[in-house]
């Protein structure tokens, strides 16, 4: 791999990582919010939340992504392209949710952590196998260049 294609891809990997940032602030917030005003913080209505949360992040992530870190305005088919997003997305969200809900539902909170403590920690678990998946996913296949661009 050329010098060039490797600064590249480390650069692409930089603003993945900070619109990830982004996204999981958002997520993050969200999710928070949800949890504050219904003062659940596990069960049923804690996957709902986290489904919610994570659904509108990554609304944001699309035009980030699209945008900035892949630089994929030019592409030919947009119905493809965001039929591609969204299949990643479904995946990234059975990750992301998957895991958040079975570190706070099916384990539990551990060594003496609390339930809101522990919810988020269960949420950065989930964040951050999806976000790995999400990467692959988006530069691989979503927002691939075609080899004339």
């Amino acid at each position: 791999m050329p010098i060039f294609k490797k600064i590249q891809l480390f650069i692409q990997g930089f603003k993945f990582i900070l619109v990830g940032l982004l996204n999981t602030a958002i997520d993050f917030g969200v999710l928070n919010l949800l949890m504050f005003l219904t003062k659940t913080e596990q069960g049923f209505l804690y996957s709902l939340f986290k489904g919610i949360s994570f659904s509108i992040a990554v609304i944001n992530s699309y035009f980030w992504n699209k945008y900035w870190t892949f630089n994929a305005e030019k592409t030919q088919n947009k119905t493809s392209e965001a039929g591609k997003f969204l299949i990643i997305s479904i995946g990234g969200f059975l990750i992301n949710v998957g895991v958040a809900s079975l570190i706070v539902n099916v384990i539990g909170a551990q060594l003496g952590i609390g339930e809101k403590i522990w919810a988020n920690l269960g949420a950065m678990a989930g964040t951050g196998f999806g976000m790995i998946w999400n990467f692959i996913g988006y530069k691989l296949w979503a927002f691939r260049k075609s080899k004339s661009q």
